[in-house]
């Protein structure tokens, strides 16, 4: 089996896949004052909970977008699994062709997006990630990475919101139904934050879709997305575990 860590600046998103099933994911906090041990506690308690041990592990590969803690969760994924463990970065095989201005800057979570979509979807293809950021990215049809957008995401919006304001409290994401005109401050701001975000997303699919010059597939991945991306008028797909394929398939790239 091969473990795999998608770090984000939220969550730490866990993954097991036996031969080239997803068989188990889990989320744990993000937190940067924790050291090795304590995380290798927490993932041997979660690996445990799914009825699997250790052991069962032949391998590892981590994604970070926190780098103080890439040298912490490499030492923990180690010391707990005591197999191979890869870090996606520079030198990392991807098979993906990054065509922006500096491809050693692009964050390894919209790499390991793009190559978990190119597995299972045919491009061209723009990829939203809603995560502590909304981020967009454009693959155009022979596979290229073009780039892509970064805005705040949902919930940093909506702290950012109640923490600037006296009268706004702090909600959470959830929706029900589609109430556009809030009768009250709790639906008003859900309204905006909500549907909101997806109207962007709309619009923004229009606008990625005129500059690649053709239809193209839309997927939604991040922990937010299926609160958001339900709400969106244009088609797309909800695939919450790409970044977990994409490393899964990295992983076999370079285990050699």
């Amino acid at each position: 089996m091969i473990f795999t860590v998608d770090v984000g600046n939220t969550n730490i998103v866990l993954g097991a896949f036996a031969g080239d099933e997803l068989v188990f994911t889990s989320r744990v906090a993000t937190e940067a004052f924790k050291m090795e041990d304590q995380y290798a506690i927490e993932f041997s308690d979660i690996i445990k909970l799914y009825g699997y041990t250790p052991e069962d592990f032949e391998g590892a590969i981590i994604s970070t977008v926190v780098p103080p803690l890439t040298t912490i969760l490499k030492s923990a994924v180690k010391k707990l699994l005591k197999c191979k463990v890869i870090v996606v970065g520079p030198g990392i095989k991807t098979g993906l062709n990054i065509k922006i201005d500096n491809p050693a800057i692009l964050g390894s979570d919209l790499v390991c997006a793009a190559v978990g979509a190119m597995q299972k979807y045919k491009p061209p293809m723009i990829i939203f990630d809603l995560g502590t950021a909304t981020t967009i990215s454009a693959i155009d049809k022979s596979g290229a990475f073009l780039g892509g957008s970064i805005l705040p995401g949902v919930k940093v919006s909506l702290q950012a919101l109640s923490n600037s304001t006296a009268q706004l409290p702090h909600i959470n994401t959830e929706l029900e139904g589609d109430t556009v005109i809030g009768a009250n401050t709790i639906d008003s701001m859900k309204s905006g934050i909500v549907l909101g975000t997806a109207a962007m997303m709309d619009g923004m699919i229009d606008r990625y879709k005129e500059v690649l010059g053709e239809d193209a597939t839309v997927l939604a991945t991040g922990g937010l997305a299926q609160s958001v991306a339900c709400h969106c008028r244009r088609e797309l797909v909800i695939a919450p575990d790409l970044i977990s394929d994409g490393l899964y398939v990295i992983y076999k790239k370079n285990a050699e």
